[in-house]
């Protein structure tokens, strides 16, 4: 039987073995963990979210939510497990990270046609159908190993963790559950501040030591999650329109709207953890017990992890990459994931779907499809392929990447994303009947009964 490699068990490297194995093939998914570490990990388990429990919205009328709504009805294996293992967030999709993980590791290994291999790969492999998925975390060798073939240097920016504190240490008489303009359920915890607070607050942080960089290498932040000492550089009220920003909160003890708020999302579905959203930080262990026990309610905050920083790396894919994710100068060798300039889980997942899709369908010989680009999967594997290489930077989906110019007359925001949304279902269900994936799923080997 046909094989192919998938070197990285991440989500994106997760989602391609998955599709690979839905039509027919054998994959050996290879993940160096815990043979060898990563600064960002915790565990040995593949898909592990570093940085947020959050997938972010599940709203359709949000270009998030659209693309993992195109990702269901493509079957995806990185989607059903957060379906499955999703808490309490509003019209967010947040998930318990370790069911979340064990769920997809365990779906992995009930199949007979996918052989985990956890060893570190140095090189890309010069022979057969390669994907590479090993994240913004590559190691040394495999990294130098891409640039050699890329014939160019990496790209890179620093991406940043926010700190999970402990349930039984939040000071319930002071936060308050709500979600911002009643959205969702009450599935929020909220810090109230009152002005001198937040100034007081805002001090600390700026103040704050945090871990130096390299002397050689330049500070630069992906714009969607930086470090809120960078945000708070920019300006004095600039936290107060980002991560604490009160509008549409209420707080009940006192009948009005707070200064500024900090919210606390659910981290498992145990609820004895808690997530600081937006609250990523590169202030050091010691600065965040500190500045983050200023917040009111996390006066006797115990940390089950402190946020920290660290360095991604991306390929200049406009320069490198096809909309298949397959590289200009080799079609047996893919790339997905952060490696190939999408940012963010679900981004990351989307092109492993289509990476591993296209990747069966080489091995078959069979014809390579790409969704529409008024698809949001289409959309992002456009971007990725055809921005420009000058400027080339990591991109989450954003409905102004759909294609759709006869649309941009539209004034009115909400009926203009109610047709990109329609027009995009429509297109990825055509895509899906073109793939005839709906056949592919008879074809799974399992061990087991654990199936999508």
């Amino acid at each position: 039987m046909l094989k192919i490699r998938v070197i990285g068990g991440g989500l994106a490297g997760a989602e391609a073995a998955w599709q690979i194995a839905r039509h027919g093939l054998n994959v050996d998914l290879y993940e160096m963990r815990p043979v060898r570490k990563t600064p960002a990990h915790v565990t040995d388990n593949l898909a592990e979210l570093v940085c947020s429990n959050s997938l972010k919205s599940n709203d359709l009328l949000h270009a998030p939510g659209l693309l993992k709504q195109e990702m269901r009805i493509l079957q995806s294996l990185i989607i059903s497990a957060a379906d499955q293992s999703a808490v309490p967030a509003g019209m967010s999709l947040s998930v318990d990270r370790e069911v979340f993980a064990r769920n997809i590791q365990e779906r992995l290994e009930s199949l007979s046609n996918v052989r985990m291999i956890r060893e570190e790969v140095t090189s890309i492999p010069q022979d057969g159908i390669n994907i590479v998925a090993t994240g913004p975390l590559t190691s040394a060798p495999l990294a130098e190993s891409i640039k050699e073939f890329s014939k160019s240097p990496h790209l890179y920016y620093y991406d940043a963790i926010s700190p999970i504190v402990d349930a039984d240490s939040i000071d319930r008489s002071i936060v308050f559950a709500a979600s911002r303009y009643g959205k969702g359920n009450d599935d929020y915890l909220n810090c109230p501040m009152s002005p001198e607070q937040y100034e007081s607050f805002y001090d600390a942080v700026l103040n704050a030591e945090t871990h130096p960089l390299k002397e050689f290498e330049k500070a630069i932040f992906f714009e969607g999650c930086l470090p809120i000492e960078e945000l708070a550089r920019r300006g004095k009220r600039t936290l107060c329109f980002g991560p604490m920003k009160p509008i549409g909160l209420t707080d009940p003890a006192t009948g009005r709207r707070p200064f500024a708020c900090v919210q606390l999302r659910q981290d498992n579905l145990a609820a004895s953890h808690y997530n600081m959203v937006g609250f990523q930080t590169s202030m050091r262990f010691s600065e965040q017990a500190r500045v983050f026990r200023m917040i009111p309610g996390l006066q006797n905050a115990e940390f089950i992890r402190y946020g920290w920083i660290h360095r991604n790396t991306y390929l200049n894919a406009p320069k490198i990459l096809l909309p298949t994710y397959q590289t200009r100068t080799n079609p047996q060798l893919f790339f997905a994931g952060q490696l190939s300039g999408v940012e963010g889980y679900v981004d990351s997942a989307a092109s492993g779907l289509l990476a591993g899709i296209n990747a069966a369908r080489l091995a078959l010989d069979l014809p390579l499809h790409v969704p529409q680009p008024e698809t949001a999967i289409g959309a992002l594997a456009h971007y990725i392929s055809n921005a420009d290489p000058d400027h080339f930077q990591p991109m989450n989906i954003t409905f102004g990447l759909l294609h759709a110019p006869d649309l941009q007359a539209i004034k009115d925001k909400q009926r203009k994303k109610q047709l990109l949304v329609e027009r995009a279902l429509d297109a990825i269900q055509q895509y899906a009947v073109q793939i005839q994936l709906a056949d592919q799923s008879s074809i799974l080997h399992p061990k087991s009964s654990i199936l999508l």
